[in-house]
């Protein structure tokens, strides 16, 4: 696999989606968790989609419920509460695992692409992000501490 275009994955109602349709777009892939201390960030990654999406932008939600069972629901029970809690509309998609054996294939691409800190691949928490060109090529991995508005100039810049 060449770019995050060459992936496909399920969206949140179950739906295969090829990732190829967001050829062309800015693209921030977050995992996400509805009972994590960081699940505010929602209201700043639906800002920026918001801000953004008009000119080739989305954020790709994929929740995860590896850290601290952070996100037990499932999917319809995701759905409804990003939507009711946090008024989403970026595209969510089926919930994953990001680390170990059985974690998804974009997931372990991604961490290839832009290893963390010290070069280690694992993702740390809920709420990491990649920041992915209009070419599929990964660009930046993002802490779970660095705020969606902190991305702001990254993305205007890339835009």
């Amino acid at each position: 696999m060449a770019t995050i275009h060459d992936f496909s994955v399920n969206d949140i109602h179950g739906a295969a989606k090829p990732l190829k349709d967001f050829e062309g777009q800015v693209l921030l892939v977050v995992n996400v968790a509805s009972q994590c201390g960081f699940t505010p960030q929602y209201q700043g990654l639906q800002a920026l989609y918001n801000r953004y999406r008009e000119r080739g932008f989305a954020v790709l939600g994929f929740p995860c419920n590896q850290f601290g069972g952070q996100e037990p629901g499932s999917e319809a029970e995701i759905a409804n509460f990003c939507e009711t809690q946090y008024s989403v509309t970026f595209p969510l998609f089926a919930k994953i695992d990001v680390n170990g054996a059985d974690a998804a294939p974009l997931y372990q691409f991604l961490k290839k692409e832009e290893p963390g800190i010290l070069g280690t691949e694992a993702i740390k928490w809920n709420f990491t992000k990649f920041l992915v060109g209009r070419d599929g090529k990964v660009i930046k991995r993002y802490a779970p501490t660095t705020a969606p508005e902190e991305l702001a100039d990254e993305i205007e810049r890339l835009l």
